[in-house]
């Protein structure tokens, strides 16, 4: 009898009552943080190892000066092209400092009417950070004299103005709806690459420098969206998408992939024909590097949405009890 009461009321193979729980999805195992901690660190080791390599070593120096070299007249690295003034131009507008503060009240402009004004704050930080590291790192970093005709011991690694346009594209992606970063990555890595080609033309930045100010903000984008993602609690919805979000997502990339192939061909030739053929590489390397690494990080938060909450979380209730078992 007692065997009989225990066996009832211990079954052992019999399955639980209820419906069955699906599977996680394998990349919603790894939290979103972690995903975008891991992003971060492996962009602050790609950025100190450009810095390693293309500041502190002799084969980097050398690779700079064969890309954007130096002028024959005055010392300086303006290249002789008929573009140095267009890039002019285009710095200047950049660089303006009311430009910027609009573009900046724009991203808290979004940030208030989606109802997210603590992700529109962080980004905005985390363009002036990229503005005052890039300003720090150019200032303590020490370029040694390795006998380089084409160098110079003055130290302009990392670029400031990619670095702040960089940033600034991804404070964006921090407030906009998921869709909505998806149709401005590609125009907004444009307009990066852009400002990046620009600083090589006008003489004012190396390859590496371009390089290094794309890292810088990637790297400060994953750390801020990684901090927001903790703290609103985002479980990466898109982890477990359907097949129709899928094909949308490949219509999308296919649309992207055509419109830059039809700009390469139309941009290429005339650069071609106006730049030298080191310059040429260093700006369609940067310009590739920018769409990769920008596209990379839209990739990772393509459906995050960075809600946090203005008021304190009320503690969770445990979940009520179902069945009650009688151990006697």
């Amino acid at each position: 009898m007692v065997a009989m009461s225990i066996g009832s009321l211990y079954s052992v193979g019999r399955p639980t009552p209820g419906p069955a729980r699906p599977l996680p999805h394998a990349r919603a195992a790894v939290p979103l943080g972690l995903r975008l901690l891991a992003a971060a660190l492996s962009g602050l080791v790609a950025l100190t190892l450009t810095a390693a390599v293309f500041v502190r070593t002799y084969p980097g120096q050398w690779l700079d000066g064969v890309l954007v070299p130096r002028a024959e007249r005055g010392g300086g690295y303006e290249q002789q092209t008929v573009l140095v003034g267009p890039a002019k131009t285009v710095l200047a507008t950049f660089g303006s400092p009311s430009l910027i503060a609009a573009l900046l009240g724009v991203v808290l402009l979004v940030g208030v009417l989606r109802r997210r004004l603590v992700a529109g704050v962080v980004g905005v930080g985390m363009v002036v950070c990229a503005v005052l590291l890039a300003g720090a790192v150019k200032s303590e970093l020490p370029r040694p004299d390795l006998q380089i005709l084409s160098s110079t011991t003055h130290n302009s690694f990392p670029s400031g103005h990619v670095a702040a346009a960089t940033a600034l594209l991804l404070a964006f992606m921090l407030v906009l709806p998921g869709w909505a970063r998806r149709w401005l990555a590609v125009p907004g890595a444009v307009g990066v690459s852009v400002i990046a080609s620009a600083t090589m033309i006008a003489g004012w930045h190396r390859f590496s420098d371009v390089l290094g100010g794309v890292l810088l903000g990637v790297t400060l984008f994953c750390l801020a969206a990684a901090g927001l993602a903790a703290w609103s609690d985002d479980r990466d919805p898109a982890g477990g998408s359907g097949g129709g979000s899928l094909w949308r997502r490949l219509a999308e990339a296919g649309v992207g992939l055509v419109v830059l192939v039809w700009a390469l061909l139309v941009v290429v030739p005339g650069l071609a024909a106006s730049v030298q053929r080191g310059l040429l590489i260093a700006i369609v390397a940067a310009s590739a590097s920018t769409m990769f690494l920008v596209g990379a990080v839209v990739f990772l938060v393509r459906a995050t949405d960075f809600a946090v909450p203005l008021s304190p979380r009320s503690p969770a209730q445990p979940p009520p009890t179902t069945e009650t078992r009688k151990i006697s």
